[in-house]
């Protein structure tokens, strides 16, 4: 999210093709570490212990054990979740569950039929699942891909929009960050590149935050007037 100050790249990226992109989501430490890593570890057995156990690949006893904790610490470090002591607590397991539903979406993101099919192509953003994807009518132009939308107090707000400014090299004076590949469709709200994790907490400042190659994916598919559809809640929010 930020205002319209714009600088001019010098060359336009290549085009992108369309099609259905997989999602990928990040490797998941099955445990392990050193002596000295487990016992900077908080060994407290969390309330989402046999959870986050599953989730990754470790034995599910639902009791912390150190190569449990390395585990969950490496999850938390990758993702910016914070205190990162590899306790099994409600903002860890809350990612988690994000990610097994980004996973449940497969290559239908829109099976329940929430986004609009009949407006041509449109960007879908999809607040509870984190999810966006590109549509025409009903078949699936690229992704899903994860995103990152804005956190409690800058929600990225829902409804019909249009894109009505694009800057592929802009620069946000209102956060003094970059935000390449900017296409902006509700006031200061944009889908934009980021160097962040997209299930990094709390969240934006009310941007779809992307991966640097799936915004520039929607930069080369999508244009100015076309339709970006918002709806869902985020969690914790």
């Amino acid at each position: 999210m930020g205002t319209l100050t714009t600088r001019v790249r010098v060359k336009r990226r290549a085009t992108v093709l369309g099609g259905v992109v997989a999602l990928a989501l990040p490797l998941v430490v099955a445990g392990g570490g050193t002596a000295q890593a487990a016992a900077s570890c908080n060994l407290t057995t969390g309330p989402y212990q046999r959870q986050a156990e599953q989730f990754l690949g470790r034995p599910v006893d639902g009791k912390q054990s150190a190569a449990d904790c390395t585990a969950i610490r490496s999850f938390q470090a990758a993702h910016g979740i914070t205190p990162t002591q590899g306790y099994a607590g409600p903002l860890t397991w809350q990612t988690m569950s994000t990610m097994l539903a980004q996973r449940a979406a497969g290559s239908t993101p829109n099976r329940a039929g929430e986004c609009p099919v009949n407006r041509g192509r449109i960007a879908c953003v999809d607040l509870t699942r984190q999810l966006s994807w590109i549509q025409d009518g009903a078949a699936l132009k690229y992704g899903p891909v994860p995103v990152r939308t804005g956190k409690d107090g800058t929600e990225t707000r829902t409804g019909l929009k249009k894109i009505y400014y694009r800057s592929i090299d802009h620069w946000s004076t209102l956060y003094d960050v970059s935000m390449p590949y900017a296409q902006f469709f509700d006031g200061g709200i944009a889908f934009h590149s980021t160097t962040k994790s997209m299930w990094n907490p709390p969240g934006s400042g009310g941007c779809v935050n992307m991966r640097l190659a799936d915004a520039k994916a929607y930069w080369n598919l999508l244009g100015k007037g076309e339709d970006v559809y918002v709806y869902g809640r985020k969690p914790g929010t």
